[in-house]
């Protein structure tokens, strides 16, 4: 039995060490040589900003410049506020952009 038990932890030591760094690693080196995850990072979702901006501007009296402002700050901050007007502390980002008058950009 301890013969058993002895070749048993030889035989799985010896498959643990043959095995293929490439295979089983979760890292790759690229052709540079630096060393990359192969596991995914979770990218924030990427929003319709064409309907967000439709929603946004629906009751403005100017939609064109309304919506043509929104669409490039959506696709700056990947966010619109809620409702068609205020609501900006939901998105800092949106919230923050400003001409250069230095009046907000974002509708």
């Amino acid at each position: 039995m301890k013969f058993f038990s002895f070749f048993l932890i030889v035989f799985l030591l010896l498959q643990a060490l043959s095995v293929s760094d490439a295979a089983y690693s979760l890292t790759q080196r690229d052709e540079a040589g630096n060393v990359g995850s192969l596991l995914k990072k979770s990218q924030p979702r990427k929003i319709n900003c064409g309907h967000a901006c439709l929603r946004r501007c629906r009751e403005s009296s100017r939609k064109n410049v309304c919506e043509r402002a929104c669409k490039s700050c959506c696709v700056r901050c990947n966010c619109v506020p809620p409702g068609t007007y205020g609501n900006k502390g939901a998105c800092p980002c949106y919230a923050s952009l400003r001409t250069h008058g230095n009046k907000p950009k974002c509708p």
